[in-house]
């Protein structure tokens, strides 16, 4: 247990700081327009990586829950927007059909 502190500490730093350095280096500068379209795109282009990887990786038994996640997730974020929201969603609506067939 202590030999997994130091090492959790050490993930923690390399996580944080690559987050935290174009935070304090942009904070004062203002971004241009098509820039900021661009980083608002982000994570629906995540999203869309997400469920093309789930659709090239599933199996015949797996079809009918990855096509209800993928129907969710691309209705939620249609509608509702947000990639948290549309993940956890998906991720519902898979258990739902899995449970049920």
């Amino acid at each position: 247990m202590k030999s997994s502190l130091p090492l959790i500490a050490g993930m923690l730093l390399v996580t944080y700081i690559p987050r935290l350095c174009p935070f304090l280096a942009l904070s004062e500068k203002r971004i241009s327009p098509f820039m900021r379209k661009i980083l608002f795109a982000i994570p629906y282009t995540a999203l869309g990586v997400l469920i093309v990887r789930g659709i090239v990786e599933s199996s015949s038994e797996m079809m009918m829950p990855t096509l209800a996640g993928i129907g969710t997730a691309a209705l939620f974020s249609w509608f509702r927007g947000g990639l948290i929201l549309s993940v956890l969603a998906a991720i519902f609506a898979a258990y739902v059909t899995l449970s049920l067939f």
